[in-house]
């Protein structure tokens, strides 16, 4: 796979995951969705898919360059999912989630 496909991946996870920390607090759950979210479940695999991004930048470039690869998108999609929250929510309905019961 050649680097910019897997960073292209790693950006892809790396926004799935914000939105899925994003989406942990129930202020923003209530902007996308109706009832309560599975906080803990959301959180987890919120940290696991930023984590894995990190692991795939990694796999994509030699470590120096690969954590500050890293750093920039936990920048970018943190800023992304921000503006998202603020002007259309229900875009991040596309996500897939965890209720509770």
């Amino acid at each position: 796979m050649s680097n910019a496909l897997l960073f292209v991946v790693a950006t892809a996870v790396m926004f799935l995951g914000m939105g899925w920390l994003a989406l942990s607090l129930p202020s923003h759950w209530r902007q996308v969705h109706k009832g309560q979210p599975a906080s803990g479940k959301l959180r987890i695999t919120g940290y696991l898919a930023v984590f894995v991004s990190g692991g795939i930048c990694l796999v994509a470039d030699h470590p120096s360059m690969a954590v500050l690869v890293w750093f920039m998108l936990i920048a970018l999609c943190a800023f992304l999912t921000a503006m998202t929250l603020s002007y259309r929510p229900a875009l991040l309905r596309f996500i897939p989630v965890f209720t509770a019961a």
